[in-house]
This record gives structure tokens, C-alpha cells and sequence, in this order.
């Protein structure tokens, strides 16, 4: 399903670990194989712009959708959701397409199995960049966060899957883009839901176009919200941390400045104070002015120099 602005990606599916993965191709990989890690509410769609720039530099690009999102296989078991699942996916996705390792671009949710994948697959992993989320040994603690923090209300069972049925796919999409794309955590007040924090007079964000809106509403409207609810919501508590982590590949994070992921308790100082550089020896942070959570869509030019820079400063061997 190569759009008109995106010939040169193509479209496929592979048979990994039991269900049928949607994966987006771009380039050759001459300089080696760049693997897109897409968040929420994102699919493979949210790296148009920087997989045509890596395949146009000579790497070949891949952008899978996860299980249980866009074009991808639902998961028999959607409760059973685990991070553990994602890492051993991109392990086979490798391993299918016979790429023998990879630099790891990620974001959002994303950036966790990545951040996994390149702990316990080194051999694997050329480098980690990620977008919008540092390395955060042990998990994220919301206890200081009130009710409405939209992590927390998602986590409850069926409570998302009742606001958002109130609207089609293609309002909540809209809804939940312009929340993230904000400087501010979304938090409902105690009479509220999350999809009352924005109505259709509230406009979309500048660089986010109507066409993009029908792209990833007619993808979760084959894939629905209950597995994405669940992963990553429902299953931080499932992630399995490494009990002395360290880096053994270069690792890249790039933060929007305004990016209300900023915000979540502790996530400045893990950046700002040395707490990742003590597991990332080779840790590089840039921060991109005016930049939201969706940086790579907002200031694709801006990102894509950020990695095509990145890539050359790591050649493959």
C-alpha cells in the first residue's frame, strides 16, 4: 500500500513467531539496515520521512507495525501482552529478512524494546537511537501523578475501550495526536475522560495533515485500540529489567524540548544529571527547540540530519 508521496516503500508480510507482521521497505543497504520502531497512536506511517532519507543515503530501511497494530496480526491473547514479545519479535523480523544487525531507531513505547534488544542482542545492534524516551532503568514512577494522568486511567481494564467508543476511530486519533503533541501532560479532571481534552474545533498540529489523520485512522480502524491499550499500557509492570545494564553499542537520544514526556517524574534529571551515561558509555543527547513529542514528523529535515549524521558516524563494519 505504497501511497502516491511514498513509491519507493514497499509492502510485505512475514510469517514471525505465529502471526503475519506488516513490514514497510525502503533502499538497498549498501551501508548497512535501519529498523523503525513506531509508539503510540503511530504505526509504520510516522517514519515516511526518515526512511526515504536513509534508503536515499545508501541503508535499507525497515518499519514494521507491531503485533496487534495496523496491517499487522492481532495476538490470540491480547491480555498477554509482554515487552518480551517485541524483543523476540524484531530478533526473528531480523532473522526473516536475513539482516545480520541493525541500528534500532525508535519512539515513544518503542524505545523500550529497543533499549532491550540492544542490552541483551549487542552482536546484533549497530546503535540505538531513540526519540522522546531515555534509557530508564527499573521503570517510571507515577505515584505522584494525579488520577486523570492518562497512563493511569488506560491501565484500568475496558475504561479507554469506553471513552474512545464513543467516537470513530478517526476522532480519537485526531483527539489523542494534538494531547501529545502539547508541552502539557494529558490529565482529565475527575468528571472528565481523556477524549474530552480536545474537541474537533481544537485544530489539528501544523504539520499534521488531514491525509495523515486518514492514513493512521483507516489503519487502527482494521486494528482497533485493545491490544495497543494493553501494550504498552497494561504491561509496564511486565517489563523485566536487566540488573546491571550497561551499553555496549553507541546510543542516541533526541528530545523535543517541548515534549511533555519532559514532564513525567524523573525523566529530565535521567537525561540532564548523568544518571543514563552511568549504563550508556557511549551516550550522545540533543534536544530540538520547539520540538513535541511527534519531533520526527514536526521537524522530519531537523531528524533526519540528526540520524543520517549518527549512521555515518557509526559505519558498519
Amino acid at each position: 500500500m505504497a501511497t502516491a508521496e511514498q513509491p519507493q516503500i514497499e509492502h510485505s508480510h512475514l510469517a514471525i513467531r505465529g502471526l503475519n507482521l506488516h513490514v514497510a521497505q525502503a533502499g538497498t543497504g549498501e551501508l548497512g539496515t535501519v529498523l523503525f520502531l513506531h509508539g503510540f497512536p503511530e504505526i509504520w506511517y510516522s517514519w515516511r520521512h526518515q526512511m526515504l532519507a536513509v534508503a536515499a543515503a545508501g541503508y535499507r530501511a525497515i518499519a514494521p507495525d507491531w503485533r496487534g497494530y495496523g496491517l499487522s496480526d492481532q495476538p490470540p491473547e491480547p491480555e498477554a501482552a509482554s515487552y518480551q514479545d517485541l524483543q523476540e519479535d524484531l530478533l526473528a523480523i531480523l532473522d526473516a529478512l536475513s539482516v545480520p544487525k541493525a541500528f534500532l531507531v525508535a519512539k515513544d513505547f518503542g524505545a523500550r524494546p529497543a533499549y532491550d534488544f540492544a542490552l541483551h542482542h549487542p552482536d546484533r545492534t549497530c546503535g540505538v537511537m531513540c526519540l522522546g524516551v531515555p534509557f530508564v532503568h527499573g521503570g517510571t514512577s507515577f505515584a505522584s501523578l494525579p488520577e486523570g494522568f492518562y497512563v493511569l486511567r488506560w491501565q484500568e481494564p475496558g475504561r479507554a475501550e469506553a471513552d474512545f467508543v464513543r467516537y470513530d476511530v478517526k476522532r480519537v486519533v485526531r483527539t489523542i495526536y494534538i494531547l501529545f503533541s502539547r508541552s502539557e501532560i494529558p490529565i482529565a479532571s475527575e468528571d472528565q475522560e481523556i477524549m474530552d481534552l480536545a474537541d474537533l474545533s481544537t485544530p489539528l498540529p501544523e504539520w499534521f495533515t488531514e491525509e495523515d489523520l486518514g492514513v493512521y485512522a483507516s489503519l487502527y480502524e482494521k486494528s482497533g485500540f485493545g491490544y495497543p491499550m494493553e501494550m504498552p499500557y497494561r504491561s509496564l509492570h511486565k517489563r523485566q529489567p536487566i540488573e546491571y545494564p550497561k551499553f555496549q553499542v553507541p546510543v542516541f537520544v533526541v528530545m523535543g524540548e517541548k515534549d511533555y514526556v519532559l514532564k513525567f517524574p524523573g525523566i529530565e534529571a535521567i537525561l540532564k544529571d548523568g544518571v543514563m551515561a552511568k549504563f550508556a558509555p557511549d551516550l550522545k543527547v540533543t534536544y530540538i527547540p520547539d520540538g513535541s513529542h511527534f519531533v520526527q514528523e514536526q521537524f522530519p529535515d531537523m531528524v533526519n540530519e540528526l540520524l543520517l549524521s549518527f549512521l555515518k558516524d557509526h559505519p558498519v563494519a
